[in-house]
């Protein structure tokens, strides 16, 4: 799959006096400050009156900031079921990145969101957070976590109805520019939805992988495959440059590089605090330094060569109250480690990953990071491609 760097580029450095400006009320000039999620009541969300926040040119006339549209938008579509608003706010040609593959459409979109709210009629979407960069000019990024609840009184892509309430959490991330989504990508906690329905996992994964395989979808990658690029040949891995102060964007990206392709997991001391508290994929709750570095360690020892790659960074924010900051990152890797899913199978695989993290005194103090299991399980239990070869030759 390859990545869209066009619509992705990310800020060289967080400017810390237009993130302050964002969350003081008023100013020199009296103007309201943009939405923020994790401190406004939902009725307020829903009714944010009719005065812009910042510029939306282009962006319907109800909508009064960056925050307001991607948390109404979906609350519009999802809870109030206009499904058809998806045709004025997604782009014709809309790209949707998932663990699972790329697709292609907003009507792909629609047909998607259809099956989903047929299984699950009563879906909740609560908005726990949205971080967000950009402008109207040059586009807006969001990256909008929520906590998904729903009871499956329909069928859905894994089987009948079960009757069972399901509360999952998903982090989307939107390319947005005049009222329409140009490019998303979305992780979402699927393992934690099998479970809860009742699905043994690794059987449910086998037979869907191997229907996608025989309908030409998630197709085993041909045979011929690069080295994981974590190394520099017979050398080490990349040496970033000294992050500067104040650049908080290279900061994460330093954390992400040392703890995970330097394996320096000493350094999780020095960049997150004692009391880090972390939830992770399939509800996996993680309580400080310790716990921290153990479950890298499980993932590691799992996909020895792995490799992280961030790809985006986001944050709001002040020196005072802390940041709140977005990253997108891929891991890439080869399965030749025994561990949480199963006997080593030693095939490549592709992970979207999103982290929201809280940043305050010099150390990330808070985070959330969502990847789809179910899809990597997918992935592992793909045919080979000898297989899919011996079954489509000729008798």
């Amino acid at each position: 799959m390859q990545k869209q760097e066009e619509s992705t580029k990310p800020q060289t450095k967080v400017p810390q006096e237009e993130l302050s400006a964002k969350r003081e009320k008023g100013g020199s000039n009296g103007a309201l400050s943009v939405t923020d999620v994790a401190h406004t009541d939902v009725s307020k969300l829903m009714n944010p009156g009719t005065e812009k926040r910042q510029s939306m040119r282009g962006f319907d006339d109800d909508y009064v900031d960056i925050v307001d549209y991607i948390v109404r938008c979906t609350h519009k579509i999802w809870e109030e079921k206009g499904l058809g608003l998806i045709y004025s706010h997604y782009r014709h040609n809309a790209i949707i990145h998932t663990s699972d593959g790329m697709t292609y459409g907003r009507d792909k979109v629609i047909a998607d969101s259809t099956k989903m709210l047929s299984a699950f009629p009563d879906s909740r979407l609560f908005a726990d957070d949205v971080i967000w960069s950009g402008n109207d000019e040059d586009g807006f990024h969001s990256s909008h976590r929520i906590t998904w609840v729903g009871r499956n009184t329909g069928y859905s892509i894994y089987g009948p109805p079960t009757g069972r309430k399901i509360v999952r959490q998903g982090i989307a991330h939107c390319f947005v520019k005049e009222n329409r989504v140009v490019e998303e990508w979305i992780c979402r906690d699927e393992l934690a939805l099998v479970r809860q329905l009742g699905y043994d996992e690794h059987a449910l994964a086998q037979r869907m992988a191997a229907q996608d395989a025989a309908r030409g979808l998630g197709s085993p990658k041909p045979l011929p495959q690069g080295e994981v690029e974590r190394l520099m040949g017979q050398g080490t891995p990349e040496t970033l440059p000294p992050v500067q102060e104040g650049d908080l964007e290279g900061f994460v990206r330093q954390a992400f590089h040392e703890v995970w392709n330097w394996r320096l997991f000493n350094k999780v001391d020095e960049y997150y605090a004692r009391n880090y508290v972390a939830r992770v994929s399939t509800n996996r709750q993680l309580y400080g330094w310790g716990d921290y570095k153990a479950y890298v360690l499980s993932m590691l020892s799992v996909f020895p060569d792995a490799m992280v790659s961030v790809d985006h960074v986001c944050a709001i924010g002040n020196e005072r109250d802390g940041y709140r900051v977005a990253t997108r990152w891929t891991l890439t890797g080869t399965h030749d480690g025994l561990g949480v899913y199963g006997e080593p199978t030693g095939k490549r695989i592709y992970l979207l990953g999103i982290t929201h993290q809280e940043f305050k005194g010099g150390k990330f103090v808070r985070e959330w990071t969502l990847f789809d299991e179910f899809a990597l399980l997918k992935q592992l239990y793909a045919p080979e491609q000898a297989e899919m070869v011996s079954r489509a030759a000729p008798l």
